[in-house]
């Protein structure tokens, strides 16, 4: 018996290597396929409620994909335009980071025309164009994510009915209540955090422009698309416009120092009071199975990942409590605050 359970336990880690390795390898198919599936989540309610009124599915796609492609067309090119003028923008503060960065170096360590010698403003230049770039290639890859999608919305009025044919009253009842979880539950995580995001863009950006510190909307723009990844996001979004301040007004260190308090206020507030208020435990997933996710999914698929890495433990944890067999990782993956009651 101890054999077998080895023999398993082996199998079993094998099999998730093996897994990690395809979703790695075929990441430009299964990532596209992915997000489709989670956006399927959130338009799905909207393509089956305007079946039960009778209007044409292929007029409501068309429409849903509308409004989807132009917010992302709006997105690409906002940023697009941004990093191109930051990039036009940065030999101005070149010398300014060539100063900064010696007074941060011991001279003892390095000869006198070191930092001169890297050239920093064609590297740095040539990376923000291929940036530039890569948000052109991100578009692209949409068409991929447009194709699934279109094929997932045809048939999402027709699942209820092909599961009730598929399966017994029971068991058809209960896969229609995992599917119902999920969409409620993921898209009033969705619908929230991009409340809440918004708000933390705005008040970066206004409390940057206080301080008067180039970019301003950028930055705030920023920060509304990395807090979508938890824990490291925020503090990801803070650290370029606290370091353009300090190069900007260099040698005055005073607004460096402000953009970086005004920045921990705001992650702290909305952070530490708003979100827990608004959020609450609408998910159920414990911070350190999140963190986890956060770091496999970045890992495996990039920022992309990390972006997603929120929606799809809390659709495994969903699946886990509904399947007797998995309930007892359903329940490790949870807070655990709803049991606190049963044992006091």
């Amino acid at each position: 018996m101890k054999n077998v359970n080895i023999i398993v336990a082996c199998v079993f880690i094998l099999t998730l290597v093996a897994v990690g390795m395809v979703l790695k390898a075929a990441q430009s198919v299964i990532l596209p396929f992915v997000i489709a599936w989670l956006l399927s989540y959130v338009f799905g309610p909207i393509v089956r409620f305007m079946a039960r009124k009778k209007i044409p599915i292929f007029f409501t796609i068309v429409a849903v994909l509308a409004l989807f492609l132009g917010v992302c067309a709006l997105g690409a090119i906002f940023m697009n335009t941004r990093v191109v003028a930051f990039a036009s923008a940065y030999p101005k503060y070149y010398d300014q980071l060539i100063a900064l960065t010696k007074s941060f170096t011991s001279s003892d360590l390095f000869p006198p025309d070191f930092w001169d010698s890297i050239n920093w403003g064609e590297r740095i230049g040539k990376y923000l164009l291929s940036l530039s770039g890569s948000l052109v290639t991100f578009m692209s890859n949409l068409v991929l994510v447009i194709v699934f999608l279109v094929f997932m919305l045809l048939g999402s009025p027709y699942v209820e009915y092909k599961i009730k044919k598929a399966f017994s009253v029971d068991s058809g009842s209960r896969i229609l209540s995992v599917l119902k979880a999920i969409s409620t539950q993921i898209g009033s995580y969705l619908t929230l955090q991009t409340l809440i995001s918004v708000s933390t863009g705005v008040c970066v950006w206004l409390a940057l422009s206080y301080l008067r510190v180039d970019f301003a909307m950028t930055w705030g723009v920023l920060a509304f698309a990395l807090n979508f990844i938890p824990t490291i996001g925020s503090i990801i979004a803070s650290v370029p416009p606290i370091l353009l301040a300090l190069v900007q007004y260099y040698p005055n260190t005073f607004p460096a120092i402000g953009a970086a308090v005004s920045l921990l206020l705001i992650q702290m507030l909305i952070g530490n009071v708003i979100t827990p208020k608004v959020m609450g435990d609408s998910l159920d997933v414990s911070p350190v199975v999140i963190l986890i996710s956060l770091f496999f999914w970045g890992w495996l698929w990039g920022v992309i990942g990390a972006l997603l890495s929120v929606p799809i433990v809390a659709i495994i944890k969903i699946i886990c409590e509904n399947v007797d067999s998995l309930n007892t990782v359903g329940v490790m993956m949870g807070t655990g605050k709803q049991y606190k009651k049963e044992f006091e």
